[in-house]
């Protein structure tokens, strides 16, 4: 899967619930529910369900620094 793949998924994904599960170091995993609400050229915001925001960038999906799964 290509960068711009990535973007184009994430794109179409605007104003949808997504998981997003964190791979952090020493194998921690952290946990986030929330809305994608903006996407850049090189990172997305995501508003989470406790309404902080988080960015994350294109890469970390690529990396699987984080991984996106999108409630249906």
């Amino acid at each position: 899967m290509t960068i711009q793949k990535i973007k184009n998924t994430i794109d179409n994904g605007i104003g949808k619930k997504v998981n997003i599960v964190f791979n952090g170091s020493r194998n921690k995993k952290e946990y986030y529910k929330g809305e994608i609400i903006e996407t850049y050229n090189y990172i997305f915001i995501v508003k989470l369900d406790s309404l902080e925001k988080k960015s994350f960038s294109y890469s970390d999906v690529l990396t699987s620094t984080i991984k996106l799964y999108f409630d249906k």
